[in-house]
Parts: C-alpha cells; sequence; structure tokens
C-alpha cells in the first residue's frame, strides 16, 4: 500500500471534524402547531415534489454517462451523484444559512443563521411558504443546490480529476450558487428587490451551472480526442433516454413544487414544464431533419431538457400556451450554438453551455416577455402586455448573474488548480477516467464468440447494446 499524502487525507479528516462538531449542535423538537398552521396537503406535494428533484440527480448522471465514451461512463455519473453526498452535509452546516438566512446587504445570509439547522426543525416557517414547515421547505431547497454542480459535469467530463472535483463542488456551492440563491429567491436578495423573477432556477441552477461550464471547459483545455477531431460515439443511447425520462418526470417537483403548495399555481407551473419539453424535444429533432439530418433519439432527448432547462424561469408566470413557443425557439437557438460551438476551439464535451447557460438565459428573456399576472398576481406583466420596463430588469439580473457565476467559477478552477492537478494526465485520459480514478469498469455486455472450439467471452463496443 502506497503512504497516503495529506491531500488524500483532508477529505475524511473534512468530514470527520464536521461529524464530531456535529454531535453538539443542539436538539430541539420538532415542529408541533396541532393543526392551526400548516396545511397537510401543501406538506404531502413538497414532500413528493422534493423526492421528485433528487430523482433529477440520478437522472442526470444516466443522461450524462451515456453519451461519454464508454471508458468515462461511470466516472461522469458519479459526479453528477457525489454531489448529493458533499452538498448535503455542506446544506446543513451552513449552505442552508448562506441562501436563506438573514440577509446581509442582500448579497447573502448570515451564516450563523440556521448553522447546523439550528431552530430550523422548530422554527417558524418560510415568509414565502407560510405552509408547510421551514424544515421541509429547506431540504425541497437542498434538491436544487444538490443538482447545480451536478449539471457542470457535462462539460468538463472525460478530463478533470475526481478529487479536484469534489472541491469544486464545495467550492461552487458556497462561492457561486448560495449567494445567487440569496440574491434571488431572499426578499432581501438585492435581486428579488429590484423585481426580478426566477420560478424555479432559470438563474440560480441553469446559468450559474452553464457559465460554470464555460469556464470549467476554458481552464481544463481540450481533450486529447478533441484536438485529433476523433469523433466518440455515444457509450449508451438508451441510457440517454432513460435519463432524459427520469428528468422530465423530476422536473414536475422542480417547477410545480416552486409554487410551495398544492394550489393553481404549482397546475400551471406542471402544465408549462410538459408542454414547453414537448414542444422542444420536437422542435430539436425536426430542425435537425431540417438541416439534412435524420430525427434521432439524442436530438430529441437533448431538445427537451433543453426545453425544461428554458421553462423554468417562467415556469409559473407564463400560460401555457406561450409555453409552446418557449420550449421551440429555446431548442433552435440552443441547436444553432451547439451547432457553432462544435466548429470552434471551446471543448464543453457535452454541450453544457450552449444548453443549460444558453438555454437558462432564453428562458429568463422569455419571462420577461411573456410573463402575465393572469397566471400569477405576484409576478408581472411582461413585454408582450405591454410592460418593457420588466423585460429590461430580466436582462440586467440576466446580465449580472452571468458575469458572477462565470467569473468566480472561472476563479475556483484556477485555484483547485493551483492546489491540486485539476486535470488527469495523458496516460490517465487515455485508459479512461473509470479504470484509472475509480478501478472500475463499465462493461456494456458481453458476446459469446465460438473461436479455437470453445466459447470465449468478448465486450461488446456497439453503441446501446
Amino acid at each position: 500500500m502506497s503512504k497516503l499524502t495529506t491531500k488524500q487525507v483532508a477529505p475524511f479528516l473534512v468530514l470527520a471534524a464536521v461529524a464530531i462538531a456535529a454531535l453538539f449542535a443542539p436538539t430541539l423538537p420538532n415542529f408541533d402547531d396541532g393543526g392551526k398552521l400548516y396545511n397537510s396537503a401543501d406538506i404531502a406535494w413538497i414532500i413528493v415534489a422534493t423526492a421528485l428533484v433528487f430523482l433529477m440527480t440520478p437522472g442526470l448522471a444516466f443522461f450524462y454517462g451515456g453519451m461519454v465514451h464508454r471508458k468515462n461512463v461511470i466516472s461522469t455519473m458519479i459526479k453528477s451523484v457525489v454531489a448529493a453526498g458533499v452538498v448535503s452535509i455542506l446544506w446543513i452546516v451552513v449552505g442552508f444559512s448562506l441562501c436563506f438566512g438573514d440577509s446581509i446587504g442582500g448579497v447573502i445570509g448570515n451564516p450563523g443563521t440556521f448553522a447546523f439547522f439550528k431552530g430550523v426543525t422548530s422554527g417558524a416557517p418560510w415568509s414565502l411558504a407560510p405552509t408547510i414547515p421551514l424544515a421541509l421547505f429547506s431540504l425541497f431547497q437542498l434538491m436544487f443546490a444538490i443538482i447545480t454542480p451536478g449539471l457542470v459535469v457535462g462539460a468538463v467530463a472525460e478530463r478533470i480529476r475526481f478529487t479536484a472535483y469534489i472541491l469544486f463542488i464545495a467550492l461552487f456551492s458556497l462561492l457561486v450558487y448560495a449567494p445567487i440563491a440569496h440574491w434571488t429567491w431572499h426578499p432581501e436578495g438585492f435581486l428579488f428587490k429590484m423585481g426580478a423573477l426566477d420560478f424555479a432556477g432559470g438563474t440560480v441552477v441553469h446559468i450559474s451551472a452553464g457559465c460554470a461550464a464555460l469556464a470549467g471547459a476554458l481552464v481544463l483545455k481540450r481533450r486529447q480526442v478533441h484536438l485529433e477531431h476523433k469523433e466518440i460515439p455515444p457509450a449508451n443511447i438508451p441510457y440517454v433516454l432513460i435519463g432524459t425520462g427520469l428528468l422530465w418526470f423530476g422536473w414536475f417537483g422542480f417547477n410545480a413544487g416552486s409554487a410551495l403548495g398544492a394550489n393553481a399555481l404549482s397546475v400551471s407551473a406542471f402544465g408549462t414544464t410538459n408542454t414547453a419539453a414537448a414542444a422542444a424535444g420536437l422542435s430539436w429533432m425536426f430542425f435537425d431533419v431540417v438541416r439534412g439530418k435524420k430525427p434521432s433519439v439524442l436530438g430529441f432527448c437533448i431538445g427537451a431538457v433543453v426545453g425544461l432547462v428554458a421553462i423554468t424561469p417562467a415556469a409559473g408566470f407564463v400560460a401555457i400556451p406561450q409555453s409552446i413557443f418557449i420550449g421551440a425557439a429555446a431548442a433552435i437557438i440552443s441547436n444553432l450554438a451547439v451547432y457553432y460551438k462544435q466548429k470552434s476551439s471551446l471543448d464543453d464535451t457535452l454541450d453544457v453551455f450552449p444548453c443549460h447557460g444558453i438555454g437558462g438565459m432564453v428562458g429568463m428573456l422569455m419571462t420577461g416577455i411573456f410573463a402575465t399576472k393572469a397566471v400569477n398576481s405576484a409576478g408581472a406583466d411582461g413585454l408582450w402586455f405591454g410592460n418593457a420596463a420588466f423585460f429590461f430588469t430580466q436582462v440586467k439580473a440576466l446580465a449580472i448573474v452571468v458575469a458572477y457565476s462565470f467569473i468566480v467559477s472561472y476563479g475556483i478552477f484556477k485555484f483547485i488548480n493551483f492546489i491540486l492537478p485539476l486535470r488527469v494526465s495523458s496516460e490517465e485520459e487515455e485508459i479512461g477516467l473509470d479504470a484509472s480514478q475509480h478501478n472500475e469498469k463499465y462493461l456494456q455486455g458481453t458476446l459469446l464468440l465460438h473461436k479455437n472450439g470453445k466459447l470465449q467471452e468478448e465486450e461488446l463496443e456497439t453503441s446501446g447494446v
């Protein structure tokens, strides 16, 4: 056994220190209002919605894992799923406080407000979710925080070191996700007070992750196969289809759950979510046909996810018919963005920036155009209804989040690369990250061949078997 280094031992020591500190956190009784304050139907729905949003994380792992080279399937999938571990612990210790704690100048939450979940299980409900317990609101928000760094994986797949990505998850969650969530969703956040609307995470989740993905791709530079212009066949297209189904299913909790109750707004958000995804999947696939390609499973799946991304900020502010246009337009714009990215030197492995980053930007702008108080009286009328001022508010919020998330994420990647290797060696990249980072191997299947008078197993290399 080789001698362990400080860098190898450090993650375990940090977790051990947190676990010991947690022993001394005060234990308070769970909420009990005697049935006077909370709504049982709302509690039941948000518990279900929370579980649905969590399901999106393994869904994302399948979605990404199916599209990379088969020697990098496991390493790509675990980088999305491990966020559930890292972010969950961070959230209890300080993450929820930074996002929703007492506001410090509208920029960040006081880290001590809910440290180690202080007062969360027995405290008063969140001001914008008065019919559900604060603990449930926090757990629902946790699921958003988990999937956001997981989205970045697709841009840096096949070349980033696993330990470096663990550190990225922690730093991104604290320095990028938490401030943007506070600005956008806390009543004292400066974007909230500016009047910017983001129903379920267009800025907080998708633009922040998309811009971080762009920063990561730039810092990590190009893969060898990208430099050599080699075409990498997807490892397993049925995985992509399964992942898309799980994401679509979970997204109903993502968007409809953001109504924070079992009410008419959640029904409307459910409808806009499904409609935009359907329109976008068809739009991407049919637009490919117009450009001379054949209709593909990947095209429909990627398009549907882009539609889900684009409708996320708008889901609770626009009407169901307009969500058809939002989904269809977003798919075409992202499709073109992917096309032009492929002609550039940018190596965003799975097109995270064109799909999530630009998809989120389109969604924010579409919210500024099609939002209407007829759907949500707490929202605003958009440009389509004569309110140009709100549209420009959305543009300003978009610009602020793009600049902040890209600059800080770029700095995070550079910092990590300074203290430990961010990228695997060329030999490890050639072998594949499944073997070099995890000592595990993805077997797509085996084929029995009759050779030299006996049956022999040979690994299948055909996509999707």
